[in-house]
């Protein structure tokens, strides 16, 4: 076979024009990068996203655990991913009730809960969800929180215990259950000697009616029941209570109580790792709690209202409406337990004071402004018993 023969190209000499032509171009080529890198240095020294390891307070089936990711998701995507927040189970690292100090130590970077939980450390700590709110709802509260001066107040209460935290209120709970029991509860004397379980002052008010207190977090509840170590609780709403077992262990729900009217939820970071944060990603952050607020009072009313008609019509519990002679006591129990405390706390009496200010203008525009919707329901659904 005949071989094709190549020819040889013909090289340029080192010194002619077109090699200085050359050599030109390749020189302004590369100063031309050199301003490209200099113009454009993140892009030679970009960095991964921050991350945080946070837990919350709730068992994983816990609707409450899925608000918790949904705020870590809001702000995961704000961020385009800049920021990854991780979001762990009650007991993954610590206790639920151990959530602040972990925070305030570092070892967790934030966490998902209620302020209430925090009751052992500064019992005023619980004013953000124990007790009537000066007949505020939740989210009366956090205008409170917002606009009145809770935040500065609770900014001054974690100062004054040493918790190195940042905290966020935000997801306004609805009125909390009286509880779950045996038989119906028909009047205050009906919880004496009764061994329940409820958290904060709430604690104070039901000893107070009698009954025989054991604070628990809410994965520990139905199990406690279930053993005849409780005569009865109180939780939070339809969707979690159903969520965790109750109607399996009890079948009579009393619905309505001042012992918790006015909740809502915290964020907490801890204080250097939040600080550390560029102002952008703080911004994002303060915007992701109040959409985060948002989303979750608007699920909270699908599922929980879900819940309710199917805790009757699937699990066969029966709610009954908590008579207005306990409400009454209940109102006179909270009074005597917070003014012995406000005594002995200066900072509980401030926020005592603070709320109840607010509460008297914003709680008389409401009243005066919003209709009643009883009547409106009646007439569009008939009357229905509680």
């Amino acid at each position: 076979m005949e071989k094709k023969r190549i020819k040889a190209k013909k090289r340029t000499p080192a010194g002619s024009p077109r090699m200085a032509s050359r050599r030109k171009f390749f020189t302004a080529a590369a100063g031309a990068a050199g301003v490209m890198t200099m113009g454009f240095p993140m892009i030679a020294k970009a960095q991964g996203p921050i991350t945080m390891r946070w837990q919350s307070t709730w068992p994983t089936k816990d609707i409450f655990h899925e608000y918790a990711l949904d705020f870590a998701k809001k702000v995961n995507d704000m961020t385009g991913g800049d920021l990854k927040i991780e979001v762990l189970p009650a007991g993954a690292v610590v206790p639920a009730f151990g959530l602040l100090e972990a925070v305030s130590k570092g070892t967790l970077d934030g966490g998902h809960g209620v302020m209430v939980y925090h009751y052992g450390k500064q019992e005023a700590l619980a004013l953000w969800g124990s007790g009537p709110g000066y007949a505020m709802d939740a989210n009366m509260l956090l205008a409170w929180h917002k606009y009145g001066g809770g935040k500065e107040l609770l900014a001054k209460l974690y100062d004054s215990i040493g918790a190195d935290v940042v905290s966020f209120a935000y997801g306004p709970m609805p009125t909390q259950p009286l509880g779950w029991f045996k038989k119906p509860v028909a009047k205050a004397e009906d919880l004496k000697g009764v061994k329940f379980r409820t958290v904060g002052i709430s604690i104070d008010v039901f000893t107070g009616l009698g009954a025989a207190v054991n604070a628990l977090p809410g994965g520990e509840i139905v199990p406690a029941l279930d053993r005849g170590l409780l005569d009865g609780a109180e939780f939070n709403n339809a969707t979690s209570d159903r969520l965790l077992g109750f109607p399996d262990v009890s079948k009579v729900c009393m619905l309505q109580s001042y012992h918790q009217n006015a909740e809502s939820f915290e964020i907490l970071f801890n204080k250097a790792k939040f600080n550390a944060l560029p102002d952008k990603m703080k911004a994002i952050i303060e915007n992701a709690v109040e959409a985060a607020s948002a989303d979750m009072s608007w699920k909270a009313i699908d599922r929980y209202s879900k819940d309710y008609i199917e805790l009757q019509s699937k699990d066969n519990v029966k709610f009954y409406k908590t008579p207005d002679a306990i409400l009454q006591q209940q109102l006179e129990a909270y009074d005597a337990v917070v003014a012995k405390k406000a005594a002995a706390n200066p900072l509980f009496k401030e926020i005592l004071e603070s709320q109840k200010a607010f509460a008297a203008r914003a709680v008389s525009w409401d009243q005066d402004t919003n209709v009643n919707r009883r009547m409106a329901y009646n007439h569009y659904f008939g009357k229905k018993g509680a």
